[in-house]
């Protein structure tokens, strides 16, 4: 019987706002992985590292990334594509992914950006990004899946 009404409730929220705003975050995720290999777009293209602070690469002139930077923004891409399928994972990626952001603007705020903890790296235009997309991934999470709670309720 419970198997049965997870089956019902994953059908009842079959392309939901939740599950949209997953696969929309998701395909922003793998659009700035992609941008942050293309020269021009990131620059200087020859000061980007496999990782840390010593990558001088900017996207958009701004955001410091290196290529694991960019790897995490694929990774985290395809994680919001794949999760999309079901309501409650769609859900699951925008709040549990929020809340990997926030902490990633914490930890991008106490860490010292010329160190070796900086690994990722991060800047401080980052971290008001990563600060940003923790809040609204939450929102959206939350607020889309009580949405679509309320509106398939009954």
């Amino acid at each position: 019987m419970t198997e049965h009404t997870h089956v019902d409730t994953q059908r009842t929220h079959s392309g939901s706002p939740v599950q949209a705003a997953s696969a929309l975050v998701g395909t922003a995720f793998l659009l700035v992985g992609v941008l942050g290999f293309i020269p021009g777009i990131t620059t200087p293209y020859d000061g980007l590292r496999a990782a840390g602070h010593g990558s001088h690469a900017e996207l958009l002139g701004l955001f410091q990334v290196s290529t694991l930077h960019n790897v995490v923004h694929l990774l985290f891409g395809v994680a919001g594509m794949v999760l999309a399928r079901t309501w409650s994972a769609a859900r699951v990626f925008l709040v549990g992914g929020g809340v990997v952001y926030l902490v990633l603007s914490l930890y991008g705020s106490v860490v010292d950006q010329q160190s070796r903890a900086n690994v990722v790296p991060l800047d401080t235009a980052d971290n008001w990004l990563h600060l940003v997309l923790g809040i609204g991934m939450i929102a959206l999470g939350i607020v889309l899946a009580r949405r679509s709670a309320t509106t398939h309720a009954g």
